[in-house]
This record gives C-alpha cells, sequence and structure tokens, in this order.
C-alpha cells in the first residue's frame, strides 16, 4: 500500500498541482495586500477619507460583558475586489495557455520521411542526370 502511495504521491500530475496550490496561496496574499494597501486606500480618500476596511453596520452595540456584533461590509468589498483581480489573473494566463495550445495544434506536422526505396530511387535519378 505504501508503494502504490508513493506511486501516485510522485505522479506529475499530483506534484504539478501541489506546487499550484502553494504559488496560488503566496498569490492570493499578493493579491489581498494589493488590495487591502494599494488599491482601496485611494479609493477611500477619493469617496470621503473612508477606509473600507473599518466600513461596519452596528447590530448591537459593545457592552462591558459582551463584544459588539457588527456586518463587516467594507471587508467584504476588500475581499470582493481581490477575488475580481485573482479571477482577471487567472483568465489572462488560461487564455494565453489556449493561445499557444492552438498554434501548437495549427502548426503544420513535418511531413513523413519518404520510404527507402523512393530515397533511393531520387539518389539514381540524380547521377543519372549528372552523367549526362
Amino acid at each position: 500500500m505504501l508503494k502504490e502511495f508513493q506511486k501516485f504521491a510522485l505522479k506529475g500530475n499530483v506534484v504539478d498541482m501541489a506546487v499550484g496550490i502553494v504559488i496560488g496561496g503566496a498569490f492570493g496574499t499578493i493579491v489581498k495586500s494589493l488590495v487591502a494597501d494599494i488599491i482601496m486606500p485611494p479609493i477611500g480618500l477619493i469617496i470621503g477619507n473612508i477606509d473600507f476596511s473599518k466600513l461596519v453596520i452596528t447590530l448591537r452595540a459593545a457592552t462591558e460583558d459582551t463584544a459588539a456584533v457588527t456586518v463587516n461590509y467594507g471587508v467584504f468589498i476588500n475581499n470582493v475586489i481581490a477575488f475580481l483581480i485573482v479571477a482577471w489573473a487567472l483568465f489572462i494566463v488560461i487564455k494565453g495557455m489556449n493561445n499557444l495550445r492552438k498554434k501548437e495544434e495549427a502548426a503544420p506536422a513535418e511531413p513523413p520521411a519518404p520510404p527507402k526505396q523512393e530515397v533511393l530511387l531520387e539518389e539514381i535519378r540524380d547521377l543519372l542526370k549528372a552523367r549526362n
């Protein structure tokens, strides 16, 4: 059973998928930072010096014993923008890969090599032409 698992785990597809997941996680972190730290501050400034991550609707105010109950719609807006950026980046990557695949499929295949007899006959023909 261990050998079967090792064979499965070391297949190219599984390793490629693992690498994709790790890179995807890192890419997600970068996009979240891009949205929270670079895109949203100027938008908040334009709208009126608003920090989107602090936009909330308070359902119940905090008391001495309990924390406030809030709907954090500003964080949701940040996450939607981050999702759209990731979705757009994936769209561009997949579109590029599909274009490369189409080019590979459309490229004409090399013609098969002629049979040995045909090659010999062509050499004989060329020798006879050279003699005349």
